[in-house]
């Protein structure tokens, strides 16, 4: 769905040897090459006018004091411009006549219109205001986002404060029809929701009290001011003019939606199961469901298949964690060992102020040494700066997953790793280095800012994101990263196995929450018995992994299919397989759809 795409994508030049994938081609199929990608980059104009937040996270200015449309009539009005545009594509081009990487451009477009008419019967299935939902992500969204250096970035910004009570009040209208059809998420969801909701719109301007500090749009609108009056944009009466109009906004409509959805999100929870129940209890709920798993791993597998995948990969990493446990001389079962490390304050940061700075050190210093290695196993490298920072209070749960949110493709502003900080419990020391690599270099910082730094595809496919590939390379990063000679301690490769144990647990839960009807107690419980990993952080897991079915099944599926396709080079290749040029293929396409880039590396495989 685009509500769904939007608020997950606020997430080198190719090297001679990648280029020999290509199929030697006469100038006339070169210039029908040429001359799709140059339609393509038009496309993609015509598509972004869709989306100016899509501008603004990509540094573009235009509609820069505009939000986005959410209503349906604006999703169907995009659907109709993809329609049209695949078929003008397939009238005006012939696709035998392109070389292989715009065979590929083409199949992309046209799959990205596959997936979007696919989620058309499930527009009504998604559930908007749950944990980190638009009325979270807006004011992140102009707190990160919206940079302001002139008088008119500020215009703009007030601009879009007022336009805040005009977004939620179209996806309210959505979650209420949602709601009618018998689609409520789980009552936590509304939990987080409203809790979100009173951070945001506490302080002032929503109130005076002064015991309370400011709110975060409140604080960042200052910023924002002063930094104008620093450079010599305006003046100080200019100044408090701006102050003032920031306030008559806040405190007038974006306060009263704010007051209007936490009334309707405390209303709409009595309506919902006091148990939490997977998608298998909503109205063709299991349809949903396989629709979810397809989106998700791009592939054709079922539930059952996916449990089963699940449940061996439960089982080999239990053997590995045995032996870590036989290394380290601890004497009891492996369920002892878990308790062990998840209950020694050896292996946890005091949650004080020089806790989470020693936390932010090390994961800098993590970071610093795995760069030193990364031209040993790749051609290209990221030329964007990556910064770990904590997640602003406003939207910051205890025990919640760290995350990565990209930066501009012209490096102007850093790709982000975020961490939630609240609670240091749910940061043990041994998942620090692990974490880092997955979210970081060579995770997802360095797949991300190389695909958004590509010059020679297409300008879609360096923001074109399928879940599988984006998270399946971030946990193929951990794997990795033992390679190049990480995790010496034997506690941090236990926690990279726990990393991978987590991502395998994950195809189980999720399977059972969604389709074999297991409840959150069954969930939490299969989780911490294969898993040192803390109850704090695993009880938030398995309740995200209610709240986004399917989504937690790509990260395990692809990686495998990316070690997949690796092991089929590396059998048929023999000495003549290179890791670097492996990698820099992998990168060098941007993020493809898991049967794409089989095809791909078996292309390049047949050309060597």
């Amino acid at each position: 769905m685009r509500i769904a795409i939007i608020l997950c994508v606020f997430l080198l030049t190719a090297c001679s040897e990648v280029e020999t994938i290509e199929t030697p081609t006469s100038e006339s199929d070169l210039s029908e090459t040429e001359r799709l990608v140059a339609w393509l980059d038009q496309q993609w104009e015509e598509q972004l006018v869709f989306s100016p937040m899509t501008r603004t996270r990509l540094g573009i200015k235009s509609d820069y004091a505009q939000l986005d449309d959410f209503t349906e009539a604006g999703e169907e009005e995009q659907l109709d411009w993809q329609r049209q545009s695949v078929a003008e594509m397939e009238g005006e081009f012939d696709y035998a006549a392109l070389t292989e990487d715009g065979k590929l451009s083409w199949d992309m477009w046209k799959y990205a219109l596959e997936q979007a008419e696919k989620g058309v019967p499930y527009r009504r299935h998604s559930y908007i205001f749950g944990r980190g939902g638009p009325h979270a992500f807006l004011p992140n969204f102009l707190i990160n986002f919206h940079v302001v250096e002139s008088v008119q970035d500020m215009e703009d910004y007030i601009a879009r404060l007022g336009e805040i009570d005009r977004v939620l009040n179209e996806l309210l209208l959505r979650a209420r029809e949602i709601s009618a059809a018998g689609i409520r998420q789980p009552a936590f969801a509304y939990d987080f929701a409203s809790g979100e909701i009173a951070r945001i719109t506490a302080g002032v301007p929503f109130n005076n009290d002064d015991d309370t500090p400011n709110s975060p749009l409140w604080n960042d609108a200052q910023a924002k001011i002063d930094g104008l009056v620093e450079n010599g944009a305006i003046d100080r009466d200019q100044a408090q003019e701006f102050r003032q109009r920031v306030t008559a906004v806040l405190s007038g409509e974006v306060a009263a939606v704010y007051r209007d959805l936490l009334a309707w999100l405390e209303q709409d929870k009595a309506a919902t199961s006091t148990e939490a129940q997977g998608v298998w209890a909503l109205p063709a709920g299991e349809d949903f469901y396989n629709y979810r798993l397809g989106v998700m791993t791009t592939l054709q597998l079922s539930a059952d298949e996916i449990h089963e995948i699940g449940l061996a990969e439960v089982a080999r990493l239990r053997q590995e964690m045995e032996a870590i446990k036989e290394r380290v001389g601890f004497e009891g079962t492996l369920q002892d060992f878990f308790a062990f490390i998840r209950e020694d304050d050896q292996f946890y940061y005091p949650s004080t102020e020089e806790g989470r700075a020693e936390y932010l050190q090390d994961n800098y210093d993590f970071l610093a040494w795995i760069n030193e290695r990364l031209p040993e196993y790749f051609g290209r490298l990221p030329k964007a700066d990556l910064e770990v920072r904590r997640v602003e209070a406003f939207r910051e749960q205890a025990g919640a997953a760290q995350h990565y949110m990209a930066g501009t493709p012209d490096g102007s502003r850093p790709g982000v790793y975020y961490s939630h900080m609240i609670d240091m419990s749910s940061l043990p020391r041994y998942q620090v280095e692990d974490v880092l690599y997955h979210e970081g270099n060579p995770g997802h910082h360095m797949q991300i800012s190389i695909q958004q730094e590509l010059t020679d595809i297409p300008r879609f496919r360096t923001q074109y994101f399928t879940t599988a590939y984006v998270e399946g390379w971030g946990l193929y990063a951990e794997f990795l990263a033992k390679e190049m000679g990480g995790f010496e301690d034997p506690y941090s490769d236990l926690g990279r196995l726990d990393g991978e144990m987590w991502r395998a647990i994950r195809l189980v839960v999720d399977t059972g929450i969604h389709a074999k009807r297991w409840t959150e107690e069954q969930a939490v419980a299969y989780f911490l018995e294969n898993s040192a990993t803390p109850e704090s952080a695993v009880r938030s897991e398995i309740q995200r992994y209610f709240a986004n079915p399917g989504q937690a099944t790509a990260y395990k599926i692809g990686m495998m299919n990316i070690q997949q396709a690796r092991a089929n080079a590396e059998s048929a290749l023999g000495d003549a397989f290179d890791i670097r040029e492996f990698h820099d293929l992998i990168l060098g396409a941007g993020a493809l759809p898991l049967p794409l880039m089989h095809a791909r590396v078996e292309s390049w495989i047949e050309s060597k």
